[in-house]
């Protein structure tokens, strides 16, 4: 279920902002239950673990890195250190995340971006027509193209998921 625009919280009016300053065919939706985690997004959207996207935040070298894993992965961050040419790469802790991010934990969107200086999205996200992003909050999610993501933003398509 969609809301009339005007009346998102400020977190998702900003992710909403950008998808419609950059023209992308998108929508964003509010789901009634929790969707914090991956299970629980693919559950109350109806769609498949693999199309959403976990938006993690870490820190390589003292730089704050964006991971986008699909859902049913976790991000292998030895993959990540190598893509990185990090030699310390470790999770971002919540405080780091919102200084990053300017969303809290559990309703990170991948942008708009404060402090990530690069972003790296599994290229197993590119063989999806639409995925699903965190909005601002836990209840809120985007849909786009992948291809539209990585456009948004400017990711680098690295394989960085450790298979489930």
């Amino acid at each position: 279920m969609a809301e009339a625009e005007g009346t998102w919280p400020e977190p998702v009016e900003r992710v909403s902002a950008v998808l419609r300053a950059a023209a992308i065919d998108s929508r964003v939706e509010v789901f009634a239950e929790d969707a914090s985690t991956a299970r629980d997004a693919a559950r109350a959207i109806g769609c498949e673990l693999d199309q959403i996207v976990k938006s993690l935040v870490l820190v390589c070298d003292g730089a704050y890195v964006l991971a986008l894993v699909p859902g049913s992965a976790r991000a292998d961050t030895a993959a990540i250190a190598e893509a990185m040419e990090a030699s310390d790469v470790r999770i971002a802790t919540a405080d780091e995340v919102v200084h990053a991010t300017g969303f809290e934990p559990g309703g990170v969107a991948p942008f708009p971006a404060r402090a990530v200086t690069q972003t790296l999205m599994d290229r197993g996200l590119l063989g999806h027509a639409v995925v699903w992003v965190g909005a601002g909050t836990s209840s809120h999610m985007a849909a786009l193209p992948p291809g539209d993501l990585q456009r948004l933003t400017r990711a680098r398509i690295v394989d960085l998921a450790a298979r489930r």
